[in-house]
């Protein structure tokens, strides 16, 4: 999806796509709520469907893939939410976005980062799927490509910061010594895990889905307590549950500065369309070029 594309802001743009995606589907849209707006519009319909509409720009070669992984965890007894099989030919293409209809979870509290580690350890364990999965050889592309694209967010400046660093970080991330590469989720961050009625927990978003290095999916929670708040309670829980603590891995201090690079990209993309990403970006960006590593950051606008 264009960030606020013919003028709009992305949730208008949003709502619009969804009325017309589903009026052709013949899915009733009335009362759709609009649950999420980052890396995709997610909305709530009434019933046990959500609807996901992708903002990223590579998301019509990606999406396949992800769906189909999605499957075949589902089918091998992988906790994960899972496409709705009803409505064939996903992702659907509509003025050149991606729409995908997924099974709505009933949650019931927040999961714990214990649960969280716990299911990633097993994640890790599972086979890589036989199908074309991208490798994560490249994990700043796409903050790369908003760079470059979203001039219009950006000073100068800012740009040639940004691309001075992310050229740095780049080569330091191929420098990594990691283990075999595993099946990673790719935005292993607590708020993609969400607990069902009858007390298990399940994995969605996978939208990132890669094989890779592992430590990738894991140090989304130990960013998660330097930006976003979580506790060293949490961060020992999920080490705990996983059966390892990334701090005591030599490139640690490296891929906290990818993940806190990486963390930047959507709010580039989307600040022409989202009022919430043009209230963060400046708090993002200042703090990294200032080279504070513990300023908070937020998911939504703080209260």
């Amino acid at each position: 999806m264009r960030a606020g594309g013919g003028g709009l802001p992305l949730a208008e743009e949003a709502f619009g796509l969804l009325r017309e995606v589903c009026g052709q589907l013949g899915v009733d849209s009335r009362g759709a709520q609009l649950m999420r707006l980052r890396s995709n519009a997610v909305f709530k319909l009434r019933g046990d469907m959500v609807v996901r509409i992708a903002t990223a720009p590579d998301a019509l070669t990606r999406l396949p893939v992800v769906l189909a992984v999605a499957r075949w965890l589902a089918d091998r007894g992988f906790p994960t939410v899972r496409p709705v099989d009803e409505i064939p030919g996903q992702p659907i293409v509509h003025d050149d976005r991606a729409v995908t209809f997924w099974r709505y979870v009933r949650a019931r509290g927040r999961p714990t980062t214990h649960e969280l580690g716990r299911i990633l350890r097993n994640l890790h364990r599972e086979p890589v799927p036989p199908m074309p999965l991208r490798r994560l050889t490249d994990p700043l592309a796409e903050v790369r490509h908003a760079v470059e694209h979203r001039a219009e967010v950006l000073t100068a400046g800012q740009r040639a910061w940004l691309g001075d660093r992310i050229e740095e970080l780049t080569g330091r991330w191929g420098d990594l010594e990691t283990g075999p590469p595993v099946l990673l989720h790719g935005d292993a961050w607590i708020d993609n895990l969400l607990r069902c009625q009858d007390g298990h927990v399940v994995l969605l978003d996978w939208d990132g889905v890669a094989v890779g290095p592992r430590e990738w999916d894991l140090v989304h929670t130990y960013h998660g307590q330097r930006r976003f708040g979580l506790s060293a309670a949490d961060v020992e829980e999920f080490a705990r549950a996983y059966g390892a603590d990334l701090r005591l891995w030599p490139g640690y201090g490296t891929l906290m500065e990818v993940r806190d690079m990486y963390a930047v990209g959507i709010h580039i993309r989307n600040a022409l369309g989202d009022p919430f990403s043009r209230q963060e970006l400046p708090r993002r960006l200042d703090s990294l070029t200032r080279g504070d590593g513990h300023a908070r950051w937020y998911m939504a606008s703080p209260a």
